[in-house]
Formats: structure tokens, sequence, C-alpha cells
């Protein structure tokens, strides 16, 4: 169990030592010697597809919420800092 602690100071324990089934058959699938390049190459595909997962729930909650640019623009005048 380790204690994190988020900018705005709350504390909230995670657990890192429960992998479902899909964490752990990709350790194992992974678990051959690989160079540094493959390494990268694989963290690079990895980031795009989450990435592109992101894009994909942003544009889904954009649309959901009828979230225009006008609201956007709204929000970046917006103060958003509490402290």
């Amino acid at each position: 169990m380790t204690t994190m602690t988020s900018r705005a100071g709350t504390k909230k324990e995670i657990s890192f030592n429960k992998l479902n089934e899909i964490q752990l058959g990709l350790l194992r699938m992974f678990s051959r010697p690989m160079t540094v390049e493959q390494t990268l190459n694989l963290k690079r595909i990895i980031v795009n597809y989450l990435s592109d997962e992101l894009d994909k729930e942003v544009e889904r909650v954009v649309q959901e919420k009828n979230i225009t640019d006008i609201d956007f623009e709204a929000l970046k005048h917006q103060h958003q800092r509490t402290t």
C-alpha cells in the first residue's frame, strides 16, 4: 500500500500489488529481454493508444454535455486556483 498526496494536499491510499489478468498477461508477454529501442517503441505505442482513447473520451463527453467552443473560451479565462 502506498500513500499518494495530490497537489491539493489530499492523501489517498493506492495498492500497487493487485494486478488484473490483462496486466499479468502483458507482463508475461514482455518478460523476455528487449533492447532499449524496443522498449521505447513499445512505450510510444502504448502512449499513443492511451492518447487516442483519451481523445475519444473527451470528444464523447463534449458531445454528451453539448460543450461548445464558447464554453472552452470561457474556461480559459476562468480563475481555477483555490489557494
